[in-house]
């Protein structure tokens, strides 16, 4: 557990102001600041910034807690990659022993380790053994200098090579496995082997430059053609993006989204230097968000083959969600950009990527694919489906160019598109309405909370919980009237979140003192958002006094009273039907 009071100092030397607002254009709303959530798409702002005590919230999505929650979330980091991060900009040094920990093997070991796989398996590839490695990158016409450049390499055909190396280096098995190096028998537990064997490797690199994992393609024909690491204490494959090290500094018009390695490679290669792609996952609302801290365009360049037209309809609507404006690069007579360039050369491709469709026409081409317009009921379903589309379109003005352009497409009025398309969003505003009713009862009475699914059995006890969770958020010196004559206890709680909150800010208490940071060791980053809604809910009222915490204690504690009794009826009618059973 990393102390509070170097939680205290880190948020010190790191204002939540000037930290939010070098990823979210803010504006002073009285003592307060406010602004675009930068984790939800939204057009009017209900992202709040509280200079004050130190912490934001969000009222369109719920997203809330510190500077440490922040960075977590914008930055896409577990709690101490988090606290490293923010130690790094206020230029000092997190304790060592309070470092990230996974089995007992550390963030900082892992990574120490990958780099010295990572110069191993470069050795390696321009050793004999590594004749193999080098023919297929030959093949692939990847110049030395290529090579260099991403730390390519080779790993040789055999259980036992890099375990044999890592243990001359002074790693352990642990750690090895840990960092998905290697793997343990099935036969035999206590013995490991290399997870990749006659592959060819790429070290995946994050932005500071830390080797955090690999992913390794295969020369024969093994199952699977791609390994990649699993996650490990330095690496989440759901938020890293392969070659962002180097594309983040190339993004005048924005990313190319790739599916593999080797197209990026190939790009990079070609000149192509903002070329980036997902670690053998479909892209993640993590990947998107990265993406979005970088630019505001991505050009989709995936298989056009069913499964890569998949992938691209998730990756256009991810990248909405975080208003990053997507195009999809159809690309004629080869099956990828690294076939392509190596054909018809960089510059033809530079033309091709300059006409990919944007989002609207890459759908409307879809849409007509599946159609005969020739046939007057297959073109007015075709019409159909576009016309919803088109209604997905807030802009009036884009909403008429759509309009005319479908219309001269399909040889149709484009007044009788333009009624389609208002029918359709009047439809959607009014079942918006009634959704939008549900959503508020849903939220009055707790049904559908993720983060306190509790709340909805006990509305009237999950109440006065939020409330003295609240309080001891806002103001953390109110747990010293939790010494009284008759304090309240965890078992008080009806809530498994607002009990193990409690617990935990009391336990912190006890052991050198709290601050909300601190739940981020325990809690997720959902329940960390709810704990800051109840701290938001009391921010929102004036009367947060001592008494108001007394009086939510007692009722607390008549709830918890009422529960018990209740619960022991129940128990003793439960005995009377069980000993009337025995005697029939």
């Amino acid at each position: 557990m990393i102390p509070a009071n170097i939680i205290e100092d880190l948020k010190f030397r790191n204002s939540i102001e000037d930290v939010i607002s070098s990823y979210v254009n803010l504006n002073r709303s009285g003592s307060n600041l406010k602004g675009l959530c930068p984790f939800h798409s939204e057009r009017t702002p209900s992202f709040t910034v509280y200079p004050g005590d130190g912490h934001f919230y969000c009222f369109g999505c719920g997203a809330g807690g510190d500077v440490i929650s922040f960075i977590m979330r914008i930055e896409n980091l577990e709690y101490v990659p988090a606290l490293e991060f923010l130690a790094k900009r206020a230029g000092i040094t997190l304790p060592e022993d309070d470092r990230q920990k996974k089995d007992g093997v550390t963030r900082s070991r892992v990574l120490e380790m990958n780099l010295e796989a990572a110069r191993y398996f470069r050795s390696v590839l321009f050793s004999p053994e590594g004749a193999s490695g080098r023919a297929y990158f030959e093949k692939r016409q990847l110049s030395g200098a290529t090579i260099k450049h991403f730390g390519l390499g080779y790993a040789p055909d055999s259980f036992d090579s890099l375990k044999k190396h890592l243990r001359q280096k002074g790693y352990t098995d642990e750690e090895m496995v840990a960092g998905y190096l290697c793997q343990r028998s099935r036969k035999n537990e206590k013995n490991i082997y290399d997870c990749f064997r006659n592959r060819v490797m790429f070290p995946i690199i994050d932005t500071a430059g830390n080797v955090v994992a690999f992913g390794g393609r295969v020369l024969d024909d093994s199952v699977p053609k791609y390994l990649n690491s699993a996650d490990t204490p330095a690496f989440k494959k759901s938020r890293n993006l392969f070659a962002l090290n180097f594309a983040r500094n190339h993004t005048e018009d924005g990313f190319i989204l790739c599916e593999g390695y080797m197209d990026v490679i190939a790009l990079h290669a070609a000149g192509f230097e903002n070329a980036v792609a997902t670690l053998g996952t479909a892209i993640t609302p993590e990947q998107a968000r990265i993406m979005k801290k970088y630019t505001d365009k991505v050009t989709i360049s995936y298989d056009s083959d069913e499964a890569g037209q998949k992938a691209a309809d998730k990756a256009l609507r991810l990248l909405a969600e975080v208003d990053i404006d997507a195009k999809v690069l159809s690309i004629p007579g080869a099956k990828d950009p690294d076939e392509y360039i190596k054909t018809y050369g960089a510059a033809k491709f530079k033309e091709v990527l300059s006409g990919s469709k944007s989002k609207f026409d890459y759908k409307v081409t879809k849409i007509l694919s599946k159609y005969n317009t020739d046939d007057p009921n297959e073109k007015a379903r075709a019409a159909r489906e576009i016309c919803y589309g088109i209604a997905d379109i807030y802009s009036n003005v884009e909403r008429d160019i759509y309009i005319r352009n479908v219309a001269d497409k399909l040889e149709l009025d484009p007044k009788s598109i333009a009624a389609e398309v208002n029918g359709i969003i009047k439809r959607r505003n009014a079942e918006k309405k009634k959704t939008m009713h549900s959503d508020i009862v849903r939220e009055i009475s707790g049904i559908g909370n993720r983060a306190d699914p509790d709340y909805a059995k006990n509305v009237r006890s999950s109440v006065i919980e939020r409330t003295i969770i609240g309080l001891l958020l806002i103001r953390p010196e109110y747990i010293k009237l939790l010494s009284g004559d008759a304090p309240i206890t965890e078992e008080d709680f009806s809530s498994s979140l607002t009990r193990r909150l409690f617990k935990a800010i009391t336990e912190y208490d006890k052991n050198g003192g709290f601050d909300f940071g601190m739940l981020h060791e325990s809690f997720t980053q959902e329940e960390v958002s709810e704990a800051e809604k109840m701290a938001e809910a009391r921010r929102r009222v004036r009367s947060n006094g001592e008494d108001v915490f007394m009086e939510a204690e007692k009722r607390l504690r008549e709830e918890a009273e009422k529960r018990r009794i209740k619960e022991s009826r129940r128990g003793d009618l439960q005995s009377l039907i069980d000993s009337k059973r025995k005697k029939d």
